[in-house]
């Protein structure tokens, strides 16, 4: 009896693969020439589309679903202006390594060229071509009999090596045409590696068994490899501290007493004395490309005496900015593993071998301050000092709280004055920083840890640019609650042109201030306004406890300047060409 093949549309199977990797929800918003895939989601079952109010929101979502669930995020639009609106979203994507698929639509081929409406193909606005440099992958499906093939190299191209967005463009006329269900399983279109350099990981075993002081940078590689643990084992095995990109906050807990905080913007005073005194002999650096914003604006003093030893997915990234004396490439987690395992054997066959003390550490830490004006973290002055709010949202949150942090000053706030106690719960897009992203991504992140509180950290300004998304959440009723730092326009402009330009002049600030409470309250989400010390507290307790998509409205003072001296100084040097220039922190 002859085997019957089992047939389907070319957009069901692309649904059916998306099922397969695990999929839950897909972000975007529709439009004509995608409206065979909604229906296929429809039909197929297993996926829910949530509905955003700009497509770069979408993106967004998927991005913070991603972060949040180690897993596939997904978003989709229209042809043309749908398509070009998601470029910020997937370029924040790339720029961290984050693993999204990009589903559009597309005029049909018939009428290529011909200027149907919003085409945007390569007779014009090509869109796939405008995605190239932003994604690890942008094709456009050739014929519909090739859909498998080109859904599973896209998804393999995903989650494959350092992760990151890929793009699918889908011509309306094949959507819904009939192709063979040829699905394969996800263990045979890809495998993941845990191979790793044995030799390196020995020659780097051998550096920090015999370090004096040594250190470790662990960038937001950790995060994306789920190696908190590992770094954990390692640090404590050797009791050595531990210092985070501003992106991997919290990837060691900040309350371990091997923890020296955040390093680059924002930077731990503690983090910052340590790494740049001169007296690290070896520098462990996991999962980092070693940047402006992880590095201080690459200042020299990082280097360490004797051994920089980087461990990262990616090749391009070794030694690009900073010589390493041994690259380990790999996975983060696959080699943070076996180096542990390294360091036991040569321990083992080493008698006598005793870690450095853990009191020395504790001495440093107890000998040297942590935060800049730590007592404005008490302040009783209204507007309210950030510092203030910051320590008020900590006493409100629990440890596992995933903090979504837009970019501006809230960021440095909280990169300097809020301690990560658990690891994977601190979310920003340092990569490509753009504002609008924290404020939406969190979206994503309640759907992928329904369990897990969620709060987002937000200035005025980038509320302004994506804020219509608290929407989204009163819709799906998420209970996410927005902290808004109303200091009346973007801040983080407002203190570079004053330490830049000595105030001369003053473009950043916006004529009349947002009504940020009454923008929530017209959005469906429970609004609440905090101007005096322990409103922000009693706020924050109020709306979690609420169950509901909440909003609050945080009056902050304008004129305080964030922890941002690196960041200007970078500017500074970029303005003048100076090779070098003093790293600041004011």
């Amino acid at each position: 009896m002859t085997k019957q093949i089992k047939e389907t549309t070319a957009i069901k199977l692309l649904v059916e693969y998306l099922k397969g990797e695990g999929v839950e929800y897909v972000f975007g918003i529709p439009g004509g020439a995608l409206m065979p895939f909604y229906e296929a989601v429809f039909d197929l079952g297993g996926i829910t589309p949530v509905l955003a109010k700009h497509e770069g929101g979408a993106a967004f979502m998927a991005d913070g679903y991603a972060r949040a669930s180690g897993k596939l995020g997904v978003c989709c639009s229209t042809t043309g202006p749908g398509t070009t609106n998601l470029i910020t979203g997937i370029a924040c994507a790339c720029a961290d390594s984050i693993p999204m698929l990009v589903l559009t639509g597309q005029v049909a081929t018939s009428s290529f060229g011909k200027g149907a409406f919003q085409e945007s193909t390569c007779h014009g606005i090509d869109v796939v071509d405008m995605l190239k440099s932003i994604t690890k992958s942008s094709v456009m499906i050739p014929s519909a009999e090739k859909t498998g093939d080109i859904v599973r190299a896209s998804l393999r191209t995903a989650l494959s090596g350092r992760k990151g967005p890929v793009h699918i463009n889908f011509p309306m006329n094949f959507m819904k045409q009939p192709v063979k269900s040829d699905i394969v399983p996800l263990s045979k279109y890809r495998i993941t590696s845990g191979q790793f350099d044995r030799e390196a990981i020995k020659a780097a075993s051998g550096e920090l068994l015999r370090a004096k002081n040594p250190a470790i940078l662990a960038g937001n590689g950790v995060n994306l490899s789920g190696a908190h643990e590992e770094l954990r084992k390692l640090a404590e095995r050797l009791n050595i501290p531990v210092a985070t990109s501003p992106a991997a906050k919290g990837a060691l807990p900040e309350n371990h007493p091997l923890s020296l905080g955040v390093f680059g913007l924002g930077a731990s005073l503690l983090a910052e004395k340590y790494l740049l005194s001169g007296e690290v002999d070896v520098l462990l650096v996991v999962g980092t490309s070693l940047g402006e914003s992880t590095t201080c604006g690459w200042d020299s003093r990082l280097s360490p005496a004797r051994a920089l030893i980087q461990i990262d997915i990616d090749p391009i990234e070794m030694s690009k900015n900073y010589s390493a004396d041994y690259g380990i490439l790999g996975d983060a987690r696959v080699a943070l593993k076996e180096l542990n395992f390294q360091i036991e054997r040569d321990i083992y066959a080493t008698p006598g071998w005793e870690a450095a003390a853990p009191q020395r550490i504790k001495e440093f830490k107890r000998l040297n301050p942590r935060y800049i004006n730590p007592e404005k973290m008490y302040s009783p002055e209204t507007p309210l000092k950030p510092q203030r709010v910051i320590k008020e949202l900590q006493e409100a949150v629990t440890g596992d709280t995933m903090l979504f942090v837009d970019a501006g000053t809230s960021v440095f706030w909280a990169f300097h004055y809020f301690s990560c106690r658990e690891p994977g719960c601190f979310f920003v897009n340092t990569g490509f920083f753009s504002m609008g992203h924290g404020t939406t991504a969190c979206i994503g992140g309640k759907l992928a840890r329904p369990g897990s509180p969620v709060v987002a950290l937000v200035g005025d300004a980038a509320f302004a640019m994506n804020g219509m998304d608290v929407h989204t959440a009163v819709e799906m009723n998420l209970p996410i609650v927005w902290v808004v730092l109303n200091n009346g326009g973007h801040g983080m402009i407002y203190h570079g042109e004053r330490m830049q330009f000595g105030g001369k002049f003053t473009s950043s600030v916006f004529g009349r201030r947002l009504d940020v409470a009454g923008i929530a309250k017209g959005l469906g989400a429970l609004s609440f306004q905090a101007k005096k010390p322990g409103e922000v507290k009693e706020c924050l307790l109020s709306a979690l406890g609420s169950g509901k998509p909440s909003v609050i409205e945080v009056e902050v003072d304008l004129r305080e300047a964030p922890p941002m001296g690196h960041r200007v100084n970078t500017l500074e040097k970029m303005f003048t060409g100076k090779e070098e220039a003093e790293c600041l922190l004011k």
